[in-house]
C-alpha cells in the first residue's frame, strides 16, 4: 500500500480543506478520512492536472483538489508527465536521487 497525507477540497467550494489519506493501491486512488473511505476511483478513469494549488482530479462526475504533502513522489507514482515548473523540478530531483539498477 502506498499512502500519502493530503488535504481535500471539493472544487468550487470555499470550505476548509479536510485532512485525508490517499491510497494508490491496485490501480485505484482511494481517499479516506480516519477509517471512513470517502472516494475510490480507477486511475484509468481519472483526469489529473498538477497545478500550483494542488492536484485537480476529475473522476465519476466529481471534481476535487488534493494538496498532497509529498507532491513529487505522488506525481511520479501517478506517472504524471506534465506539472507546473516547481513540481517538475522536484520530480526531476526525486528521479535523479532514486537508485538505478534492477
Amino acid at each position: 500500500m502506498t499512502a500519502y497525507d493530503a488535504r481535500l477540497q471539493i472544487e468550487g467550494e470555499d470550505a476548509d480543506r479536510l485532512p485525508v489519506v490517499v491510497d494508490l493501491t491496485n490501480d485505484r486512488l482511494t481517499l479516506s478520512i480516519g477509517t471512513q473511505e470517502v472516494a475510490a476511483w480507477a486511475r484509468e478513469g481519472m483526469r489529473i492536472q498538477a497545478l500550483p494549488d494542488g492536484f485537480h482530479i476529475r473522476a465519476d462526475g466529481e471534481s476535487v483538489i488534493l494538496d498532497v504533502n509529498d507532491e513529487a513522489k505522488f506525481a511520479v507514482e501517478l506517472g504524471l508527465r506534465t506539472a507546473h515548473p516547481a513540481l517538475r523540478q522536484k520530480m526531476a530531483a526525486l528521479k535523479r536521487s532514486e537508485p538505478t539498477g534492477a
